[in-house]
């Protein structure tokens, strides 16, 4: 089926039915919906190719992956914000342009793309404290959005972040409430931004209690299970070991969870453990009833939600950035209880 059908089927114009599935603010959100029930019903796909011609845009998004990063490619959490993006970019017509490309390759990625015309827009990934490329990309005028936010940075610019420091907040107190006072973190790098919000948001829960920050019980590292396994190894065999931990996300907490069993010792019960990031599609928190208690935030959807807002800014590039902060649900599992030992 082409535009022209679509808009007979629909009694609109080739011109609303485009508009409509292009995320234009002109488009009444009722109208916007039946288009695209319509499109998703008599799977219409959309000419990119003429779209581009009409538009003078590529029609394509970009994502650029660093090396040093590049495991990502591969990681779950990383898979699922693709997942969520693509949903909306295959709706509006996008493809995807991924680049993965050395690390000081970076900012000249970037610049070529800009050069070329290659993409429209690019989402940026892992935002630093102070990220250069927010700058970088303001100067050459490609729209973007930044999944997460970066401390420091005075530019005005479009995000989409979870509350990190809340949340982790939240995870320590909801130990703290239990009595716990040896309570471990098994964060992220934290010179990424969201590791070192945290990491903040970890140190003031304890801080309220009047519970001195141990420096032994914090470990930073890349989110993986060997490196959850390993900090919690670490933690565990102290003299006066962590009698909690709270992972970064629920790939290292199950490497936590294979030092508490090695040891003999019950998750729940003598060692606590709660994780970030568990509403994984493909390496789900239980099947109906969580295995670990966690603070919960579907990274799907807010790749759905950055691809949207990135699209809506190519849309209407004169309108002010849109910044998003999301909260993390605390969702209760038998991973967490009493502290049985100080």
């Amino acid at each position: 089926m082409n535009l022209r059908q679509l808009s007979d089927k629909l009694g609109l114009s080739q011109t609303t039915v485009s508009r409509a599935l292009n995320g234009y603010p002109e488009v009444s959100e009722t109208t916007r919906k039946r288009v695209v029930a319509a499109a998703a019903q008599y799977q219409y796909r959309p000419n990119t190719r003429a779209q581009g011609l009409a538009t003078g845009r590529s029609m394509a998004i970009g994502h650029v992956i660093p090396f040093s990063t590049q495991h990502e490619m591969v990681n779950v959490v990383f898979a699922d914000f693709i997942a969520g993006a693509g949903e909306v970019y295959a709706r509006m017509g996008y493809d995807i342009l991924m680049s993965v490309v050395p690390d000081e390759n970076e900012d000249k990625a970037y610049a070529e793309l800009a050069r070329k015309g290659a993409v429209d827009g690019v989402i940026v990934h892992g935002p630093t404290l102070n990220d250069p490329r927010i700058a970088l990309l303001s100067d050459l005028g490609i729209p973007f959005v930044v999944h997460g936010r970066s401390t420091d940075t005075s530019l005005p610019y479009a995000w989409l972040d979870v509350n990190n420091r809340n949340a982790f907040r939240q995870a320590a107190e909801h130990l703290l409430d239990f009595g716990h006072h040896r309570i471990g973190l098994i964060n992220g790098l934290e010179r990424m931004d969201f590791a070192h919000r945290r990491r903040l948001g970890y140190l003031s829960a304890l801080e309220s209690c009047d519970i001195p920050a141990d420096p032994a019980l914090m470990r930073s590292g890349e989110m993986t299970e060997p490196n959850g396994y390993h900090a919690a190894c670490d933690m565990l065999d102290m003299p006066n070991p962590a009698t909690a931990l709270i992972a970064s996300s629920i790939v290292p907490a199950l490497g936590a969870r294979r030092a508490i069993e090695e040891r003999g010792l019950v998750m729940g019960r003598d060692v606590s453990l709660i994780c970030f990031d568990d509403e994984i599609s493909y390496l789900p928190n239980g099947a109906g009833t969580p295995i670990f208690t966690a603070t919960r935030s579907s990274v799907r959807a807010a790749g759905r939600r950055c691809a949207e807002m990135l699209i809506e800014q190519i849309s209407e590039p004169a309108n002010t950035p849109q910044q998003e902060l999301w909260d993390a649900e605390l969702v209760i599992g038998p991973s967490t209880g009493p502290a049985t030992a100080q």
